[in-house]
């Protein structure tokens, strides 16, 4: 399992807009940046992922994806309700259960912002709003999160660590004289 750092499940996630259903959406995706007022919700995706390490361990988790798309022009004065938001959802669980605990992410870009998964960090209500502040994707070395090294053997040991200093080899020609370049032998 992916070490998830305290990420947030789709169930909690859900039960954070649950509790604030007349308050107005919003998402934070960078400090003082947010996603248009006219944003849409156009899919809520859930991707199992399996997957093997460095160290050769099989991996799997669930995460449930939340697509936002900003559109070219804003068409509204205010963000969606929670309580929109939350339709959409019971909608897309009527086809497609997902998982509660699933990680969750939200997929966003805009022509200033390259689109990207983001975690959801802190969720809170500030006035009329609801808003979600995003946090960057990671990666990590799985490996390492379990205090081991990565590979399967001693000789792999060390594949997350600083890559040796190689020699410079020369290399002979049929003289038994170096090759340089310029020398005319490669």
């Amino acid at each position: 399992m992916i070490n998830q750092l305290n990420l947030m499940t789709w169930q909690a996630f859900k039960s954070k807009l649950e509790e604030n259903p007349d308050l107005h959406l919003q998402f934070q995706y960078e400090a003082g940046k947010f996603v248009d007022r006219s944003f849409h919700i156009t899919e809520i995706k859930q991707a199992p992922i399996v997957s093997v390490d460095c160290g050769g361990v099989m991996n799997s988790w669930t995460e449930v994806i939340v697509q936002l798309w900003e559109p070219p022009v804003s068409e509204t004065e205010r963000s969606m309700q929670v309580s929109k938001a939350l339709k959409i959802v019971n909608l897309v669980e009527k086809s497609l259960p997902l998982n509660p605990n699933a990680v969750v992410k939200i997929e966003f870009g805009n022509s200033k912002f390259d689109t990207r998964q983001m975690y959801p960090g802190e969720l809170f209500p500030e006035g009329d709003s609801f808003i979600v502040n995003l946090v960057p994707d990671f990666t990590q070395c799985k490996a390492l999160t379990r205090d081991q090294s990565c590979g399967t053997g001693p000789a792999a040991a060390s594949c997350c660590a600083p890559a040796p200093e190689k020699e410079e080899l020369e290399v002979a020609g049929a003289d038994g004289a170096a090759c340089k370049p310029g020398s005319g032998c490669c």
